[in-house]
């Protein structure tokens, strides 16, 4: 069972930030693979059963905890051109992202998400901050190229290093990504 988790408000809202918190304490405490609906529900304060009715099973749960990790906390910092805010992002976004939680995250992410929404999430939450970047730039009047051609160009590559192969990942890989995204 799958479904598409949307940031609830009231009893809903504390019912998923005390599962959440549960999830990440445990996670630290006993190691993610020992885990189960019935020690984060005791710590959480809530029955089994809620879980598996919000959630459907661990993975899932696993997966919407992920995807919440993985949103960005901040805009990203104006440095004052194009080529330093992507660059400077690019170096966070590797160093996040290719760090063991990182990985973790991302793995936990698509794993319990057999209909690409998580995917579909983690990928908006990289596209918003590009937009941020791109949006800046061109009001300092800035060439500066589409959303999709950073996401194709400098994320997409990042990614299948990060997950695939991760020998010789490195920021000067992520300023060659940025460079050529930037047509220099």
């Amino acid at each position: 069972m799958s479904r598409q988790m949307v940031r609830p408000g009231g009893r809903s809202a504390r019912v998923q930030a005390a599962v959440h918190t549960a999830v990440r304490e445990l996670a630290s405490e006993v190691g993610r693979d020992a885990l189960t609906v019935p020690m984060v529900a005791q710590r959480a304060g809530v029955t089994p059963s809620t879980i598996y009715r919000r959630w459907g099973d661990l993975q899932v749960l696993l997966s919407d905890v992920a995807v919440e990790r993985l949103r960005p906390d901040t805009e990203p910092a104006d440095h004052g051109t194009l080529a330093s805010d992507l660059t400077a992002w690019a170096e966070q976004f590797l160093d996040e992202m290719a760090s063991p939680a990182g990985r973790a995250y991302i793995r936990d992410a698509l794993l319990g998400d057999p209909d690409g929404g998580n995917a579909g999430q983690c990928s908006a939450y990289a596209a918003e901050q590009i937009d941020v970047i791109l949006r800046r730039a061109t009001g300092r009047g800035e060439p500066a190229p589409g959303v999709e051609t950073v996401v194709d160009q400098v994320v997409a590559p990042l990614m299948y290093r990060i997950l695939f192969r991760p020998d010789g990942l490195d920021t000067a890989y992520a300023h060659r990504l940025v460079a050529g995204a930037l047509g220099r």
